[in-house]
């Protein structure tokens, strides 16, 4: 949201929308929060957690947000950005800073996310 306040850029500017690891549950609750926001992102996000592990709400998709960025734009993404599959893409690395005494006492978790647009020149 605040990527694209700050770039006065609407949602579908983006092909691709892409999360860390925010799993089933999490990218719903993101998509509703936007939506709420009147920021639609249903038809160009997608999570880098459920592209990696399978979709299955009931269970924890376990995965570093960051780590899961990453090997989904470098093994996958980033071919189709060569090719022209897609020319503009917002990568929003999300992850928790995770502790095992806050964790541990029961304490919030702060998260991060760092929002990183990738563009090429369309053909």
């Amino acid at each position: 949201m605040t990527h694209l306040q700050d770039t006065g850029r609407e949602a579908d500017y983006y092909d691709l929308i892409i999360t860390g690891d925010l799993g089933a549950l999490g990218s719903r609750l993101l998509k509703d929060l936007l939506w709420e926001k009147g920021v639609d992102i249903e038809k160009n996000h997608v999570d880098c957690g459920e592209i990696v592990y399978n979709v299955v709400e009931d269970e924890f998709q376990g995965g570093s947000g960051a780590g899961c960025s990453a090997v989904v734009f470098n093994a996958y993404l980033y071919e189709k950005l060569k090719r022209g599959e897609l020319c503009r893409v917002l990568l929003a690395a999300t992850g928790a800073l995770l502790s095992t005494v806050s964790s541990g006492q029961g304490e919030s978790i702060p998260c991060i996310c760092h929002a990183v647009a990738i563009e090429r020149e369309e053909n």
